[in-house]
């Protein structure tokens, strides 16, 4: 039987074992290798990606629990390398040998989603499950600031964008000018 959801902002239809990590459909079997495996146990957050919105380890979570639901995997995050939390890891060189940052990065951007500025103590407690073995929990936690930042920046400038644009839309120009009753 096939599962559905949505990986990416894409439609997907698998046919494995319902039983089967997400984390080995997602590597073996879409190719999404960004996620990694660690510990298999879903000690480590390596393996980190977003469900609905939500941070999960995708180690531990049978594919079957996916039907239906939203998949995020670091290459969906933006594929770009636009969002604020990657711009941030790249500005401030977060990761030393890497392999646990596309699960600390997934973790921070559900944390982000939730708590626009998280205090140090917030940062710590969402990412608690996440483990760093080259000890870069520093940096990690001033790029979780650094992209809070980014996100306001951006969202004001947005806010700055929409503005401007509705004061020059022709409805605008004739409200101004007192023709618009």
């Amino acid at each position: 039987m096939a599962i559905q959801f949505t990986l990416n902002e894409k439609p997907q239809s698998v046919d494995v074992n319902p039983n089967m990590p997400l984390l080995w459909v997602l590597r073996d079997t879409l190719g999404m290798t960004g996620t990694k495996f660690g510990c298999g146990m879903a000690l480590c957050g390596a393996c980190t990606v977003h469900i609905n919105g939500a941070a999960t380890r995708s180690c531990v979570t049978p594919v079957s629990s996916v039907a239906g639901k939203r998949v995020t995997t670091i290459e969906g995050l933006s594929p770009d390398r636009s969002h604020p939390v990657q711009q941030a890891w790249m500005e401030i060189d977060v990761p030393q040998c890497g392999y646990c940052q596309s699960g600390q990065i997934m973790s921070a951007a559900a944390l982000l989603a939730k708590t626009p500025s998280p205090s140090d103590a917030q940062i710590d407690d969402a990412l608690s499950g996440n483990i760093c073995r080259c000890g870069t929990y520093l940096r990690i936690r001033q790029a979780i600031h650094r992209a809070a930042e980014l996100h306001t920046a951006r969202a004001k400038a947005g806010e700055a964008s929409a503005l401007s644009q509705a004061r020059s839309s022709p409805v605008a120009k004739t409200a101004v000018a007192g023709g618009a009753r």
